[in-house]
């Protein structure tokens, strides 16, 4: 008997789980209720689209698992995004000082438009997987409390049931899971937002010929000042373009929307250097603002009983400060951990969609920590504020981060984290409590990282006489 696996959202998180799902389903179909592009393209239904995205190196492994016969590394690599070495390729001014660059690379980023990455590992799991895509418009999930059997769908033909034996909703920040659960009787669906009210605003530039070489450049934000966030950053993408994302919370810290305030906003951060590049670069397009940027997160792991044959992934589980750049990642990590079960367990294993969303939870977890652990101390968040435990986790961090300016052991240890190769209890290791109780054997650094050549550079586009 055929069996047949539905999954809703043609997303990164969807297409990861059709994949995943390929392997042991002899049918996947993915229903989305866009028009998909046929290229690179930005496409409706995600407000963060066209703001920097990072796929961090605990991301893409799990990607690399996923995908039959293909090495997304490669595959993504080819189509032109680009590899960003933590510890050697990236300009970093934290709230603790400047970052340090190493000769070794450490963990390794992708950088990219969103758009190329959606494009090509759809293309990857449409051409070497059964995988199809419909579109069509998930009204409702069918079956019981215990047990998934299927969606109610609308399409161009009307409305329809689409049996299945399996389900996974992908669909994103704009996920309506808590009303279908619902409608098979479960309402017990514990929820919690963290809204900093950050603001995104990105605009594009062409790559000023002699600076392809140039790392990426980031200027953070400090959550730890009693005032408004504001941060930026510079990070080379396809197509011989820079990406400039400028990012900041509610109360005076909003990136504006005209080109001119956009590079004075650059310009009045801790560091100007977002600004001195990109005032001698050729822009490409106007700027683009976005505000859905919040913390949300459902505790699916904690419902009981929990159907079976149901797994809800990526955005529709939780989201996450873009600025933290995990939502990727934890999408891919997600649809690792569904893959692992299907092959222990196969579609029909007892208890399986239970377990992928405990095991699911657990990435879930440390981004959010990540997350929400920072955004609580800006003025204004609602939702949360830090308590004894936060500052004492702050304390603790920031100790960490300034060690890691002029430490290499405290450096690892902030890189591994961060590109969510390993959990937060990577910084509770005793030689990184040993290495941030001792502090950091080299002075801080009185500027940005950078090298002769790259300050030739900086000092080549830089008009504005500073």
């Amino acid at each position: 008997m055929s069996r047949r696996a539905v999954v809703i959202g043609a997303g990164l998180a969807g297409m990861l789980a059709a994949a995943a799902l390929s392997t042991v389903a002899d049918e996947v179909v993915v229903l989305d209720r866009d028009d998909l592009p046929d290229g690179p393209e930005h496409r409706r239904g995600l407000p963060q689209g066209r703001h920097a995205h990072l796929l961090m190196a605990g991301g893409l492994a799990s990607m690399e698992d996923l995908v039959p016969g293909v090495s997304m590394g490669k595959h993504l690599l080819a189509a032109g995004a680009h590899e960003i070495p933590l510890g050697s390729g990236m300009v970093a001014l934290t709230p603790e000082g400047w970052l340090r660059r190493w000769r070794r690379p450490g963990p390794r980023m992708l950088t990219c438009t969103r758009a190329l990455l959606d494009w090509a590992v759809r293309g990857a799991v449409l051409d070497n997987t059964g995988v199809v895509i419909r579109k069509a418009r998930v009204l409702e999930l069918t079956g019981s409390r215990e047990r998934v059997t299927g969606v109610r769908l609308s399409a161009a033909a009307g409305d329809e049931e689409l049996p299945a034996d399996f389900v996974v909703d992908a669909s994103g920040r704009g996920s309506r899971i808590v009303t279908w659960l619902a409608g098979l009787g479960i309402d017990d669906v514990r929820e919690k937002t963290v809204d900093a009210g950050l603001v995104n605003a990105t605009r594009l530039y062409r790559t000023p010929e002699g600076a392809g070489r140039f790392p990426l450049a980031m200027v953070q934000a400090d959550p730890y000042q009693g005032r408004p966030g504001r941060s930026g950053m510079v990070l080379p993408i396809e197509g011989d373009r820079w990406m400039v994302s400028l990012a900041g919370t509610r109360g005076g810290g909003e990136p504006p929307s005209d080109p001119d305030a956009f590079l004075r906003y650059t310009l009045d951060l801790p560091d100007p250097i977002v600004g001195r590049l990109i005032s001698g670069a050729q822009p490409l397009t106007d700027v683009h603002v976005s505000r859905s940027t919040s913390n949300h997160r459902r505790y699916l792991e904690r419902v009981r009983p929990w159907p079976e044959r149901l797994v809800v992934l990526g955005d529709a589980l939780a989201t996450f400060n873009p600025a933290y750049g995990q939502g990727m990642s934890v999408a891919a990590l997600g649809a690792r951990e569904l893959g692992g079960e299907l092959r222990r367990a196969g579609l029909a294993g007892p208890g399986l969609a239970r377990r992928v969303q405990r095991r699911a939870a657990r990435s879930v977890q440390a981004a959010w920590t990540m997350a929400v652990s920072q955004d609580v101390w800006f003025p204004g968040t609602r939702g949360g504020s830090p308590g004894a435990a936060d500052r004492l986790v702050t304390a603790y961090t920031r100790r960490m981060i300034r060690t890691a300016t002029g430490s290499y052991p405290a450096a690892s240890a902030l890189w591994d984290v961060m590109s969510m190769t390993t959990g937060p209890a990577r910084l509770l290791r005793p030689s990184t409590v040993l290495a941030t109780l001792s502090g950091p054997p080299l002075p801080p650094a009185a500027g940005a990282p950078l090298t002769q050549e790259e300050r030739e550079i900086l000092k080549g586009l830089d008009r504005t006489g500073r």
